[in-house]
């Protein structure tokens, strides 16, 4: 008999009354799918796909126990009676499938986010401690609201509990209330619930034992809690650990994560992106684990099984927190339990649609998956009605997604790359530092293609007498762009662009400005790429900020890179001209000149500009669709998007 390639993620874990069938866990995190702050169909379409995947376990998103929870417009809330019919829908379209489900139970403190009618919310804490990253100024809970908000954790779970979910979540990780009572730099009370460890631990054990007393002996309960905040003013991994021994006869399991709401730099542990390593909790993991008596579960870029297997194997937690690799593939259980590593679609932690939208309040995706966050468009790809010849003209991430689509529901899909590989820009952003992984999407679309049946032609340019010879019954255009070189006076600068540095075309001198138009990350990472080769360099961003379209945790983790290597940031720099070693920048809020002497080489990041010259051949000689930059030069999530959308349309 064939042994499984990942005997102990796919191992069965009792906990108390729950029986997990496998070790992977999709984590709580909030997807902005809920409205009115109750469970709709779009959130139980969104988890079923997962757990129908073949996840062992799903633990929702936040839940407010009380009206000063409210850290966001559009979070859950089990206050009422009224949540009780939806989490009821979701337990059973997850437990058709053989999946646990657990429902994360919150009080945020001090780190909230914003209001529902845009003002500004008065927010509670242990003590009346200032927030740093939303700038917060919280008021010191009075005993009697501490007791309303432990009676509404309690009643909070008896909800959950009557819907027929399997456990709760106390989340006490990133700085939110319970932490801010553990953490003697914010908790300073000076009655029974601060001052020493006994007292600051007051609250939590508070907590835990109205959820059991409003409960029952076969429902789980759990703690969720940062092992490290990242932060000097944050828990400190020892805090946490020493916090954990003292609560773990309350708890059937300890869930670990890093970081804190609270900062910055701690912030970006919530969702740590790419450029932070897989399975980097590791350690921490392992020793939370060697040190108590209750099950760790752990989370943390750990994106592939062959990670979380080894993890595992090595005893440093019991189930392993996969959430963002089950947003990317929610079939990626059971391609692994089946033997098929090959054909999971790996997360790259590019952050942009996932928690990307929920910074802009939007529905939760995945760049590399559209389908995630639209299941009930999208889940299940109705067959075509009839069978078309299909050419599919570039292939970048749009036109591979396209091709795939279309082959998928039954179509003869060819797709035409002029190049020798396939991956379009995708190809350039991987070359930038720590961004490697990036190349990741065009792996995980090269796969797709083969299994989807697609022809691929490489070194091939297709003109209109190609597609006059060929008689196709459509034909999508995604060739893409090319970058955009705005005019401006230039008496001997030497001047280049983004993608001649990254390709090795050009020499870059010593002393160095890039300028920045679209704000994003290839602005700063062309900026490090230079710095480490060893150039001085200068970034002018035409925006408020350095990253300003990007993720903030990829934006906030790069910020401090480039702090870390040197690199001054010019902010409201738009591009005038150079001349000699001069170049002429003009602040874009004051128009006042900015003038950088001793420059040996301007970079321009000035965005791109379409490459659809072809579509004007073809009109009117065939059906005819066009997505992704070749409409208008944007990200590879809006040319996937598109490619979905076409694929589906054809």
């Amino acid at each position: 008999m064939t042994q499984p390639l990942f005997p102990q993620l796919f191992s069965p874990l009792v906990i108390r009354g729950a029986r997990l069938k496998n070790r992977i866990m999709s984590t709580g995190h909030d997807t902005s799918l809920p409205t009115d702050g109750r469970i709709n169909d779009a959130l139980v379409a969104y988890h079923a796909a997962r757990a129908r995947g073949g996840a062992g376990l799903i633990v929702t998103q936040v839940a407010g126990v009380h009206e000063t929870a409210r850290y966001t417009s559009h979070m859950l809330m089990a206050t009422d009676d009224a949540c009780i019919p939806g989490y009821r829908k979701l337990a059973e379209a997850c437990h058709a499938h053989d999946c646990r489900v657990f429902a994360q139970l919150f009080h945020p403190g001090r780190e909230i986010m914003e209001s529902g009618d845009g003002l500004l919310a008065v927010a509670y804490s242990a003590s009346s401690v200032p927030n740093e990253r939303f700038r917060v100024m919280p008021r010191q809970l009075t005993p009697a609201l501490i007791a309303e908000i432990v009676e509404g954790y309690a009643q909070a779970a008896r909800r959950i509990r009557q819907a027929g979910l399997d456990g709760v979540e106390l989340v006490a990780s990133h700085g939110y209330l319970p932490a801010q009572f553990l953490n003697p730099r914010i908790n300073r009370r000076d009655d029974d619930y601060g001052g020493g460890l006994d007292n600051r631990l007051r609250f939590l054990r508070e907590v835990l034992d109205a959820l059991r007393a409003a409960t029952d002996e076969d429902f789980v309960i759990g703690l969720r809690i940062s092992a490290g905040e990242c932060d000097e003013q944050g828990l400190s991994v020892e805090e946490a650990l020493e916090s954990c021994r003292h609560l773990q006869s309350r708890l059937d399991y300890l869930s670990l994560v890093a970081g804190t709401s609270a900062s910055h730099g701690g912030a970006v542990h919530i969702v740590p992106p790419m450029a932070i390593a897989n399975a980097y909790l590791a350690g921490e993991a392992g020793l939370f684990r060697a040190a108590l008596d209750v099950p760790v579960f752990v989370a943390g870029r750990i994106n592939q099984p062959q990670d979380a297997e080894a993890l595992l194997a090595a005893g440093q937690a019991d189930v392993c927190g996969m959430t963002r690799a089950l947003i990317c593939d929610p079939e990626m259980p059971g391609k692994a339990a089946e033997g098929r590593p090959d054909d999971i679609r790996a997360c790259i932690a590019c952050n942009q649609a996932c928690i990307g939208h929920f910074h802009r309040g939007l529905p939760i995706s995945c760049i590399q998956h559209p389908e995630t966050g639209r299941e009930l468009q999208y889940d299940g790809l109705a067959p075509a009605t009839r069978r078309k010849r299909v050419m599919v003209i570039g292939g970048g991430p749009g036109g591979m997604k396209a091709a795939i689509t279309a082959a998928r529901r039954g179509h003869e899909v060819t797709l035409f790359e002029a190049g020798s590989q396939l991956g379009g820009q995708a190809l350039l952003a991987q070359l930038l530092p720590r961004r490697a992984e990036f190349g990741g999407i065009v792996s995980n679309l090269s796969r797709e293609l083969t299994l989807a049946g697609v022809r691929v032609e490489r070194n091939c340019r297709v003109d209109r007498a190609l597609v006059e010879r060929a008689r196709p019954d459509a034909v999508v255009l995604a060739t893409g762009a090319r970058p955009y070189r705005p005019e401006f006076p230039n008496d001997g600068l030497h001047v280049v662009d983004a993608w001649e540095v990254l390709r090795g075309d050009v020499e870059v001198g010593g002393r160095v400005l890039v300028t920045d138009w679209r704000c994003d990350w290839i602005g700063p990472g062309i900026a490090e790429k230079l710095t480490r080769a060893g150039s001085r360099v200068q970034l002018a961003v035409n925006g408020p900020h350095m990253g300003e379209a990007l993720p903030l945790y990829v934006r906030d983790q790069l910020a401090g890179e480039l702090h870390r290597l040197g690199i001054a940031v010019i902010p409201y720099a738009r591009l005038y001209g150079c001349d000699g070693d001069t170049v002429y920048l003009q602040h874009s809020a004051s128009g006042e000149p900015i003038v950088l002497e001793g420059i040996d080489t301007l970079v321009l990041c000035q965005g791109h500009q379409p490459v659809d010259d072809l579509r004007e051949e073809l009109e009117g000689l065939v059906e005819l669709h066009a997505l992704g930059d070749c409409l208008a030069p944007r990200t590879a999530e809006e040319a996937v998007y598109e490619g979905l959308k076409v694929g589906c349309a054809l």
